[in-house]
C-alpha cells in the first residue's frame, strides 16, 4: 500500500463515496472542497486509489471527514493508517505549548473505531452535543 498527501482527485473522491453508498455533492461543491481542503491522504493499490481521508482547520481547530476505504479493501489497517496520519499532521503543525483540537462526526456504528485513537463520545464533561444543519437547493 502506497499512502500520498494532498493527492486527491474528484474522479477517486466520488468514486470512493459511491463504493460505501454516500451520496456525492455537486462537481462544483466538489472542486471547490477539494481545492481548499488543508490536508488529504489518499491509499493506492496497485495504482488504484482504495482509501482516503481528508481534513480543514486553522490552525487552532481541525476537522477530518471523508474517510473511505473501498468495501473490499477495508479491515486491512488502511483506515487506521489513514486516520494516524491525519492526527499526526495535526500533532506535527501543534506549537510546544500549543494546544490543537480535531473533530469530527463519526458514521453510525463506527464510533469504536475512532474512539481507540483517543476522541471522546459528546457529550462529555466538557463538550455539548454536536449539531449539524444540511442546506438542500
Amino acid at each position: 500500500m502506497i499512502y500520498k498527501e494532498n493527492a486527491l482527485c474528484y474522479d477517486d473522491y466520488c468514486r470512493l463515496r459511491e463504493s460505501v453508498g454516500w451520496l456525492n455533492f455537486s462537481r462544483e461543491q466538489t472542486e471547490k472542497a477539494l481545492r481548499n481542503c488543508l490536508y488529504s491522504i489518499v491509499a493506492e493499490d496497485d495504482g488504484k486509489v482504495v482509501g482516503m481521508g481528508r481534513m480543514t482547520g486553522d490552525g487552532l481547530y481541525y476537522l477530518i471527514f471523508d474517510i473511505v476505504v473501498q468495501p473490499d479493501h477495508q479491515n486491512m489497517g488502511i483506515g487506521s493508517a489513514i486516520i494516524d496520519m491525519l492526527i499526526d499532521y495535526v500533532a506535527r503543525e501543534t506549537p510546544a505549548g500549543g494546544r490543537s483540537s480535531i473533530q469530527l462526526s463519526a458514521e453510525k456504528g463506527k464510533e469504536s473505531f475512532y474512539q481507540k485513537r483517543g476522541f471522546k463520545l459528546i457529550p462529555h464533561e466538557f463538550c455539548g452535543s454536536g449539531m449539524r444543519k444540511i442546506i438542500h437547493k
